[in-house]
């Protein structure tokens, strides 16, 4: 009995002892596995330093980039590398604000080449720090323990670059803030002038055909005195040309134009301030179409005063022909071109430089003014006027002005440099430079006396005519009549008093009242014409005064006037 009961107590005290034991290995086996772990750690860790520092000096040297390779900070245990990678993030910060301040210089091409050059210099001191042989070999290229001095001494230099870096931004930051905003002002300054361009372009061409165009109240006119001439043809037949017409004695205009209100409004301002209109005569031509609509109007309302008009058509003057005038050879031609090429569309793209203008500034309406001795071949001087104009004044003066055996009276339009004939002419082609002066003074058509007896003798229709021929391709001027007018009477030109005639009632506002009411004719050139709607208020009641206002079909057609 008492065997059993000690046998099973040294059972039961060898099961304990057998289980702490086993506890006891385990966590011997633990903890060298621990250690096993450690040292392999520490042993990687050790041997990878060295290229771990070359790679981090390598990567400050070089200055391109931010990042720094770091490492444990309980195994990297030496603080002053820590410091280290702080002065080089602030220095490369700095250096990348001091190359953006550079690059707006270069951007917005400033003035400012000593900060430009300073934004650069101190970039690169930025960077020739670590290029020191002190800094280099004892902070990137050392594998033990920085050097706190020569650390200190290396955080001041780049604090002091910092520093001025700061103070530079600061005093130039306002000033290129200030250039950026003009820079913007600038090219919203040039967009905004770009589209003023092109509204001036667009204006340009509506008024060019607001000028050009037939107002409705023009042609219903023209209508209505067409009907009235088929209606009673017994009241409008031809009538025997008069003496008064060849009479080189009397005052004699020649107006060439297809509108009927304005030739009577030229007209009718002459005589009804001329002394004796019975003396004047009025050579009225116009084309083939408005030849009847022109004779019934002067049929019905007879010119005041006795004074004569003769209305005839461009094609009753047979010497006007292809053959002898160049000018309708061009005409042809260039209709022919302008037509077969199909570019009307192109004709509204410009409205400066379109071929329907050119043709227009070709009619020979306006280039009949350069056959006045073949027209009239009987008299010996004659007034031209554009249909354009308004008289104030008696004009018989101008007959009397001694000419001094030149062709051509007319009032001089050039001032300072503008309306010279380098204006109107090219003066880049040899003919026209080593014939004309380009300072030479231009003159104005609308109003000149002409001497026909000293323009047959100067041949002055045979100098237009080659010089015609010669700008079939208008290398010498561009088109209108006043260029070749300019070469045809050059040095044959007397000047007249300015008061004779004043320009400008078509396109300047701001012409002075004493200068126009001084004005013995007032010229409405410009595409402002007085019976357009277009045209400037504070000078159209000094053409709508000769309007014949009690002419019957004016007021059918509501002519505003």
């Amino acid at each position: 009995m008492a065997v059993a009961i000690r046998g099973a107590r040294g059972g039961g005290s060898g099961g304990v002892g057998a289980g702490f034991r086993s506890c006891f290995s385990y966590r011997i086996f633990v903890s060298a596995m621990f250690s096993l772990l450690f040292i392999a750690t520490a042993t990687v860790l050790l041997t990878t330093r060295p290229s771990t520092t070359h790679q981090h000096s390598r990567r400050f040297r070089s200055g391109g980039n931010a990042y720094m390779h770091r490492t444990f900070v309980a195994l990297n245990s030496d603080p002053l590398k820590t410091r280290l990678d702080l002065i080089y993030r602030q220095a490369n910060d700095h250096i990348t604000l001091v190359k953006a301040y550079a690059a707006y210089a270069r951007k917005l091409k400033l003035d400012i080449s000593r900060q430009l050059k300073m934004f650069d210099d101190l970039a690169k001191n930025f960077s020739d720090i670590t290029s020191k042989p002190r800094y280099k070999s004892t902070l990137f290229e050392t594998d033990g323990n920085l050097d706190e001095d020569v650390l200190r001494q290396f955080e001041k230099e780049v604090k002091d670059r910092v520093k001025f870096a700061r103070l530079l931004i600061a005093e130039s930051k306002e000033n290129y803030d200030n250039q950026l905003k003009i820079q913007k002002l600038k090219d919203t300054i040039f967009a905004v002038r770009e589209l003023l361009g092109k509204a001036k372009k667009n204006g340009a061409f509506a008024s060019s055909i607001a000028a050009k165009s037939i107002p409705k109240s023009l042609h219903c006119l023209a209508m209505r005195l067409v009907e009235e001439r088929i209606s009673h043809p017994e009241k409008y037949k031809e009538d025997l040309p008069k003496s008064e017409f060849e009479d080189p004695d009397l005052y004699h205009y020649a107006i060439f134009s297809d509108n009927v209100i304005a030739v009577s409004v030229v007209v009718r301002s002459v005589v009804k301030n001329a002394e004796e209109p019975w003396k004047h005569v009025f050579h009225v031509v116009t084309d083939r179409m408005n030849l009847a609509a022109m004779k019934v109007w002067f049929k019905m309302r007879p010119v005041e005063g006795g004074a004569h008009v003769e209305v005839r058509a461009l094609e009753d003057y047979k010497f006007m022909n292809s053959a002898y005038v160049p000018v309708l050879r061009q005409i042809e031609s260039a209709k022919q071109r302008f037509y077969l090429e199909h570019k009307m569309e192109n004709a509204t793209k410009d409205g400066s430089n379109m071929k329907f203008r050119y043709l227009e500034h070709m009619s020979m309406l306006n280039h009949l003014r350069f056959y006045l001795p073949e027209m009239y071949p009987k008299l010996h001087k004659i007034l031209f006027l554009d249909d354009d104009v308004v008289v104030q004044k008696d004009l018989t003066g101008l007959w009397k002005i001694d000419l001094s055996g030149k062709v051509n009276g007319a009032v001089e339009t050039c001032f300072g440099s503008f309306h010279r004939f380098s204006q109107y002419l090219n003066f880049s082609h040899p003919l026209i430079r080593e014939r004309f002066n380009p300072k030479a003074c231009a003159w104005a058509y609308g109003m000149n006396i002409f001497d026909l007896d000293a323009w047959r003798r100067k041949k002055c229709t045979e100098t237009y005519h080659n010089w015609q021929i010669l700008n079939v391709d208008r290398a010498l001027w561009k088109s209108g009549t006043l260029p070749p007018g300019l070469i045809t009477f050059y040095s044959l030109t007397k000047s007249l008093d300015k008061s004779w005639h004043v320009l400008g009632l078509g396109y300047n506002p701001s012409i002075s009242m004493d200068v126009i009411n001084n004005a013995a004719v007032i010229h409405y050139n410009g595409n402002m014409k007085p019976w357009l709607d277009i045209a400037m208020n504070q000078y159209k009641n000094l053409w709508t005064k000769y309007v014949d206002n009690d002419m019957e079909f004016l007021q059918t057609c509501n002519f505003g006037v």
